[in-house]
């Protein structure tokens, strides 16, 4: 790197520091650390909830999967937007009647405060391994782009999202990561520009060259739908039940919406968190289809495609853009679990009592947890690393299933919904044993949940009609 590229990513993380130390004198509770007083803009609750689900592996493996094929992930994408309209019906509106801190506490107050902590631990013990091997996945890109040393990478990224984190509370995190967001996009849409300048055959030519090439192709019709992720029933129906799951029943992602003044306001941020997601996903397609015409096509190592172009042929400058923009990814995912594992151990766990020191006490915790689980793993055992992206498959099923069954009026004995819990999760990995691909885990998990709940229940009443039951 020159110095100027190493001044802008020096700025840069001063500036999230300080910026949360400024934002920490404005937070006198944890009702403030955990939720800004019910009073952040949608549009900042919106840019957020993009940042959070938008780590470094998406900022790099997009671009790859353009290089290497086309724009089909896009099919994802359209369920994620029809997901979060989804959220906003049946979801968003039984969070905000019961005005909730923790959206288990709907959990609690249908089935019982057990029952609360059981969905709390689940999403706790989730958030933790997935995020925690996404921070070290983060570290790697970062090492790569960097040329900084693994632990370096992770130490760096982790203090610094520490501090702001901490000090600031989710005002801090929201603002900072819609600034973020804006700044990694800024990253993606400078470079395409700089690739067409670059290629220098004009636009025009060079779409067309793209469309005749297959690169551009956005509906994937391969017939074999279950096994193959990315044809368009299975990406379309997978993105509806992700996105229904991830932001509705993940309290990382809900805790961004929570935040809004009212539920409309949340609704518009959910919303239109869609849309903005599907437009981030076309920015990297595109560069990644152009880096694939700027190298010839060139064999080059999978998901590294665009690291290796930001290093070897961006300009001074604009690398140093381009590098706080795998910053801005790896921090906001990092910063986002560690304000919602707090809020959910304050909210679920501990009754809501906590102060706000105590408060940032617990964020402390699972901040230096996160951190010795990333720099305890190892980073060349891709299979790990893999098992750890796809955690949040074996639980969402499972979790959804618990919020649709809060919306029914029978009785659910707490031994039926532990068992469905259960069944749920256990079902994920005979399907992954066999091949199935991961954008059917959710509905067949969510089904087999409800079913084994019934199930369940009416044999435990058969057996034992006076047996106590989970109904609050």
């Amino acid at each position: 790197m020159q110095p100027i590229d190493l001044a802008i990513i020096i700025l840069f993380l001063a500036g999230n520091t300080l910026f949360g130390l400024w934002h920490g004198k404005s937070n006198k509770s944890s009702r403030d650390y955990f939720h800004g007083n019910h009073n952040l803009p949608w549009i900042v609750s919106m840019l957020s909830i993009v940042a959070s689900e938008t780590s470094v592996l998406t900022f790099v493996s997009v671009p790859g999967l353009a290089y290497r094929g086309d724009w089909s992930f896009l099919q994802l994408a359209m369920g994620y937007i029809i997901g979060r309209i989804l959220v906003s019906a049946i979801l968003l509106p039984m969070y905000f009647k019961h005005g909730v801190s923790s959206i288990y506490e709907i959990i609690g107050i249908r089935f019982g405060p057990g029952m609360q902590k059981v969905a709390a631990l689940v999403f706790l013990v989730t958030r933790t391994l997935g995020d925690a091997i996404r921070f070290l996945a983060a570290g790697v890109v970062v090492q790569v782009v960097t040329g900084w040393s693994l632990p370096l990478s992770v130490m760096i990224i982790g203090v610094v999202t520490l501090v702001y984190t901490l000090s600031g509370g989710i005002k801090a995190v929201v603002w900072l990561e819609s600034f973020q967001f804006s700044l990694y996009l800024l990253g993606g849409v400078l470079s395409v520009i700089f690739l067409f300048d670059s290629i220098g055959q004009g636009v025009p030519a060079i779409m067309t060259t793209l469309l005749q090439a297959g690169k551009l192709k956005i509906i994937n019709t391969d017939p074999h739908f279950l096994t193959n992720p990315l044809t368009f029933f299975s990406a379309f129906i997978g993105g509806i039940l992700l996105s229904l799951s991830s932001h509705g029943v993940d309290y990382m992602m809900v805790q961004r919406v929570l935040g809004c003044k009212d539920l409309r306001s949340a609704r518009k941020a959910m919303i239109g968190s869609g849309f903005f997601v599907f437009f981030q996903f076309s920015v990297f397609l595109l560069a990644g289809s152009l880096i694939s015409i700027f190298m010839h096509g060139a064999p080059m190592e999978k998901d590294r495609e665009f690291a290796y172009f930001i290093v070897h042929h961006l300009p001074v400058g604009l690398k140093g853009l381009l590098i706080a923009g795998v910053l801005s990814a790896a921090m906001s995912t990092h910063s986002s679990a560690i304000n919602a594992l707090a809020s959910s151990t304050v909210n679920d766990l501990l009754g809501g009592t906590g102060s706000l020191r105590l408060s940032r006490m617990i964020s402390l915790l699972w901040a230096i947890l996160l951190i010795i689980i990333a720099l305890l793993f190892d980073a060349e055992n891709k299979a790990i690393v893999m098992v750890g992206l796809e955690i949040a498959s074996f639980t969402y099923g499972g979790l959804l299933g618990l919020f649709l069954l809060s919306k029914s009026k029978r009785n659910f004995h707490t031994a039926s919904l532990v068992t469905g819990l259960i069944s749920s999760m256990a079902i994920v990995f005979l399907l992954k044993h066999y091949g199935l691909a991961w954008s059917w885990f959710i509905l067949l998990s969510v089904t087999l949940n409800i079913v084994v709940v019934f199930v369940m229940d009416a044999v435990i009443r058969a057996i034992s009609p006076e047996s106590n039951t989970s109904q609050r």
